[in-house]
């Protein structure tokens, strides 16, 4: 275990560990045992993730004494929904697990939503530790207790929070992925900059190409500020009541774009909330809480490291329809998380359905314009 670091996420009795770190997954069955309450544990994961690193944590799970078995997964958002869910939960069940009984969650934020809504709710709660090998995963989705599916209304909308006991974010694991895998994670990264850190923002447009290259340490440097950053909005705002909200920054629009994309792989996560960022410096500077010269300034980084800048194929009613149907909608109103400046978001329902839809048009047009250059 090579320089790892821990974060703590402050809950009272549900608070745990962030490990970040190389060579973490060789330790896995120590640091695992190190929290669990029964000596077996069920690894979730997917069929890619297995094929790379469910060997390596099978040995680490035996090093620390551990009985355990493994569900694998099919890879990709549209495992994320009601039938997925269901099988999942009684393949668990078939297993004889305990509340004491650890799930696993091996993967990117597919894997640990789904088995950490599994968690949430079999037996009225079992206890889960998240593996994240993905860099989305390891910067957002594997931190803060937020699992959920997938239904055709939208992105995420049955779900729980229920806190893992451990977080083991790997940064080795990210040397399998594809440049478009570590971008749409380069996403969430850049967006921890953009809502409340000028001056990681303005680190990461100095370090983002050998940080994508490659570079160990800058992606280690990365996942620990974004990890931090994350910890401390969930300590303050378990719930999404507050200041943990500003977090969502381009999900609202994001999420609906990957609901019109149908959830496929056409449009990765990371994708809709890199085009939904942008998406809220626009409206931001339409609606002159924000000055242009920053908006076009974020929008030069995404296409430097080359985050997408385009979608075609989109309806305006149509993600209008879907971001009405957001779970953070209040009395009829769409809660958009906007810009001031970089580093300066906030939380908005101040945006008429009227407005947005005025303004969606007025997007559409602009990314299909851009998805006919390319």
């Amino acid at each position: 275990m090579s320089e790892a670091r821990r974060l703590r996420v402050e809950l009272g009795t549900r608070s745990y560990d962030i490990v970040v770190g190389s060579q973490l997954l060789r330790e896995a069955g120590a640091l695992i045992g190190a929290v669990a309450r029964q000596k077996r544990a069920i690894v979730v994961t997917d069929a890619n993730v297995a094929h790379l690193h469910l060997e390596a944590l099978r040995r680490a799970l035996d090093a620390g004494g551990f009985a355990h078995s493994a569900i694998v997964l099919p890879p990709g958002e549209e495992t994320k929904d009601f039938a997925h869910f269901q099988k999942l939960c009684d393949d668990v069940l078939a297993l004889g697990v305990e509340r004491t009984t650890p799930i696993v969650a091996l993967g990117g934020g597919v894997v640990g939503d789904l088995a950490g809504f599994v968690a949430a709710t079999l037996l009225r709660g079992l206890d889960y530790v998240q593996v994240p090998t993905t860099l989305l995963a390891q910067v957002d989705s594997s931190v803060g207790g937020k699992t959920a599916i997938d239904t055709r209304h939208g992105k995420n909308l049955v779900g729980a929070f229920h806190q893992p006991s451990l977080v083991i974010a790997d940064v080795d694991t990210l040397a399998t992925l594809p440049r478009r895998e570590l971008l749409a994670g380069y996403a969430e990264v850049v967006k921890y900059g953009l809502i409340r850190d000028r001056a990681f923002y303005e680190w990461l447009e100095a370090s983002a190409e050998p940080l994508l290259a490659g570079d160990i340490g800058l992606r280690r440097e990365a996942v620990l500020r974004s990890c931090a950053a994350k910890a401390a909005m969930v300590a303050a705002d378990e719930r999404e009541a507050g200041e943990r909200a500003v977090l969502n920054f381009g999900h609202t629009f994001g999420h609906a774009l990957e609901a019109a994309a149908e959830f496929g792989p056409a449009l990765l996560h990371g994708e809709a909330v890199a085009l939904g960022m942008r998406m809220a410096f626009d409206l931001s500077v339409r609606l002159r809480l924000c000055p242009a010269d920053a908006a076009a300034r974020v929008r030069r980084h995404f296409a430097a490291v080359g985050l997408r800048t385009e979608i075609g194929g989109v309806d305006a009613d149509a993600l209008l329809a879907y971001m009405q149907k957001d779970k953070k909608v209040r009395d009829g109103r769409v809660t958009l998380i906007l810009a001031r400046d970089i580093g300066r978001a906030f939380v908005s329902h101040a945006v008429s359905s009227q407005d947005l839809h005025r303004f969606l048009r007025d997007e559409v047009k602009t990314l299909a314009h851009a998805a006919r250059a390319l």
